[in-house]
């Protein structure tokens, strides 16, 4: 009976994915489903980044966390539509909770939706919202080990972003090494370096969302 209750946990998951993914579709949205350790610097890079492309682009946000909506008021304080999802002490979102989330959004006015899980670099890995791409932030501050002892977030990802760059000349960190071993573990994996505070490594970020846009919109 417990194999049977998981199986239908993970077709009911699997069909909500299929049920968002379709909306978006429809609405030729970008959506990105951001993910990285706690303090990787998801909101702020968030943040800088909502100010580069709010004048060309409409965003929104899904802000996922344990508790409060401290970082959800960050990014409404920018103008940005942002809705609160609190877990409670899950460990990831899921496509169900992004579901129920839909119909406070006016889709028509809407060209990217950032989703920002819990921060986790293990179990946001295994669920598909609907996104159209998985974007891992890593911080400097982190380590180079964090790549190869968590290579199913790794795997999965279709980008991986160094945050905090700025903090090089301070802390151990070895870019290439980072870029060898995403390399070895998901090959297909792009992979950029930027530190969010500072801006430096940000228009490479600029142009991957809105490449990333265009191929969206082409659909």
């Amino acid at each position: 009976m417990k194999v049977k209750l998981k199986e239908q946990v993970l077709k009911d998951l699997n069909e909500a994915a299929d049920f968002n993914r379709k909306i978006f579709k429809d609405h030729q949205m970008l959506v990105i489903n951001l993910m990285s350790s706690p303090g990787a610097g998801k909101t702020t890079l968030l943040e800088e980044t909502v100010k580069v492309l709010r004048d060309e682009y409409r965003i929104a946000v899904i802000e996922g966390d344990l508790a409060t909506d401290r970082d959800a008021e960050r990014l409404r304080s920018l103008g940005v539509k942002t809705v609160q999802i609190n877990t409670v002490g899950g460990c990831h979102l899921d496509a169900r909770m992004i579901a129920k989330t839909l119909p406070e959004f006016d889709f028509k006015n809407i060209d990217i939706l950032f989703i920002e899980n819990i921060g986790n670099l293990v179990c946001p890995s295994g669920y598909d919202l609907g996104q159209d791409y998985k974007v891992v932030v890593l911080s400097v501050p982190e380590g180079n080990d964090k790549i190869p002892k968590y290579p199913v977030m790794f795997r999965r990802t279709d980008l991986t972003v160094i945050n905090k760059i700025d903090l090089l000349p301070y802390l151990p960190f070895n870019i290439e090494e980072a870029k060898q071993d995403l390399a070895s573990i998901n090959p297909k994996a792009e992979f950029k370096q930027l530190s969010a505070l500072t801006h430096e490594g940000m228009d490479s970020w600029i142009e991957w969302i809105k490449d990333a846009y265009q191929k969206c919109t082409k659909l």
